[in-house]
């Protein structure tokens, strides 16, 4: 390839909006938006990227006017947020059963900062979030987002993103299925819980000196954490299913 071609209008226009691709998608996908990784570094890999898929770029089918550069570069932005939402949905599933478990073993208060989001969230869900991300980087869902991000060249043009109904069927679809599938993970804990203040009620109105706070409490607890380290393993499996179906999502959509 010559310089001058290199260097041409096209060319340039394209290696911008591939770099925009990137960007958005480090930027909202997990395990790369990860809070604790410098906005440098991720700029620099998707600098990086953009220079090893540079040279297999299709050439572009736009015009090349400042209007049409300026939508194509808002639906490079667009097309990453959207990826990063659809796979977002699905990971945070273990994250939303955390904030139930916390909530029914009284952990609501124990709460700290998520390196992942940067955002404050209950002490189990943090836990079952960073056991989900340990267990997703040795499935290599970074090498899939990679993998996912040289396809979509091919089906989706750079430029040619479009927002149709079916994509806001299928974000509507993941918000129910991040509630119905963190009930699902949550409910173990939650029925013994619950079981466990029905029996404690009863405890209280035959002995009422037995004291709900001292005696109740621990027992409470020490009982959910044995159903979770019991299901810690079907939750992951869980975990990894819904990561699978979300990038079958993402194969029917682009």
């Amino acid at each position: 390839m010559e310089w001058a071609e290199i260097f041409s209008e096209g060319r340039t226009a394209a290696f911008i909006l591939l770099f925009t691709r990137f960007s958005a998608l480090f930027m909202a996908v997990p395990i790369f938006s990860h809070a604790n990784i410098p906005m440098s570094l991720k700029a620099a890999m998707a600098f990086f990227f953009t220079i090893v898929f540079y040279s297999s770029l299709p050439p572009l089918h736009i015009p090349l006017d400042a209007m049409t550069l300026t939508v194509a570069i808002l639906g490079e932005m667009l097309f990453g947020l959207t990826v990063g939402i659809i796979l977002q949905l699905a990971y945070h599933v273990i994250t939303f059963a955390g904030g139930q478990i916390s909530f029914m073993m009284g952990f609501t208060l124990a709460s700290a900062i998520d390196p992942q989001s940067g955002v404050s969230m209950p002490i189990i869900g943090q836990f079952l979030a960073l056991v989900a991300l340990m267990i997703l980087l040795a499935l290599d869902l970074h090498h899939w987002i990679i993998l996912f991000a040289s396809e979509s060249l091919s089906t989706v043009p750079l430029g040619g993103f479009m927002v149709t109904p079916e994509l806001f069927k299928f974000i509507i679809h993941g918000m129910v299925n991040m509630f119905v599938v963190g009930f699902m993970i949550a409910f173990p804990i939650t029925a013994l819980s619950m079981l466990a203040d029905v029996i404690f009620g009863m405890l209280m109105k035959t002995m009422p000196q037995f004291n709900l706070l001292v005696i109740g409490m621990p027992i409470k607890i020490g009982v959910a954490f044995l159903v979770l380290m019991a299901t810690l393993s079907a939750t992951m499996l869980i975990v990894n299913s819904q990561m699978q179906n979300a990038f079958h999502i993402l194969e029917k959509l682009f």
